[in-house]
């Protein structure tokens, strides 16, 4: 197997061209991975000045468990 079809078995890339990067296109690469059952995503923006800023790392749960208890947050009976 080689390094390219074990990339694609682990993360999907979403490839847009646009000024800036929207919501939208997040939510939109979170519903990929959510169908695909995969964990890591990449957004990449072609439209940045410089490649690397352009690219956005999206982390299929990463909301679910962001949004759990925190230790400051207390539960109430």
């Amino acid at each position: 197997m080689t390094e390219n079809a074990i990339a694609k078995e682990i993360v999907d890339a979403e490839i847009k061209s646009v000024e800036v990067l929207a919501p939208v296109h997040r939510k939109q690469l979170l519903t990929y991975l959510r169908l695909a059952d995969k964990r890591l995503g990449l957004l990449i923006n072609f439209n940045a000045a410089l490649i690397k800023d352009g690219i956005s790392r999206i982390v299929n749960g990463l909301e679910q468990e962001s949004h759990a208890k925190s230790p400051g947050r207390q539960e109430h009976p």
